[in-house]
């Protein structure tokens, strides 16, 4: 039997984040999205450039993310830049809100992509 291979995905990269920001750690994180807004992801088209996270009531959130409306969802269409929840575990959010309250650090997304199993992961730094 023949291993599956994923489809091809674009990953969706903020090229500017390095080289406005010193990254000193990166995380994976899950994020929760709507059916239109994976659907357009698959097709790339989404935008990191003005996004950056933000940690409010120990949930993370990501502000700012461009990701365009699905032409074919109909009615079901999704507002392109809505906050778009962070998916890690509470352990995790403890120590990077320690981080970013103590040191003044931002949270800053670095790539969008699909991993092996097909779900969209995001990393910040």
């Amino acid at each position: 039997m023949k291993a599956r291979k994923p489809p091809q995905t674009p990953r969706i990269v903020n090229k500017r984040a390095r080289f406005n920001f010193e990254i000193l750690e990166t995380q994976e994180a899950g994020i929760s999205l709507t059916g239109s807004e994976v659907k357009s992801l698959r097709s790339g088209k989404a935008s990191l450039e003005e996004a950056y996270a933000r940690i409010r009531d120990m949930e993370v959130f990501l502000v700012g993310c461009n990701i365009s409306p699905y032409p074919m969802a109909g009615y079901a269409q999704h507002h392109p830049t809505r906050e778009r929840r962070l998916l890690l575990h509470k352990r995790q959010i403890i120590k990077w809100h320690a981080k970013v309250a103590q040191r003044g650090l931002t949270l800053v997304p670095l790539a969008i992509y699909f991993n092996e199993r097909g779900r969209i992961k995001i990393e910040i730094g």
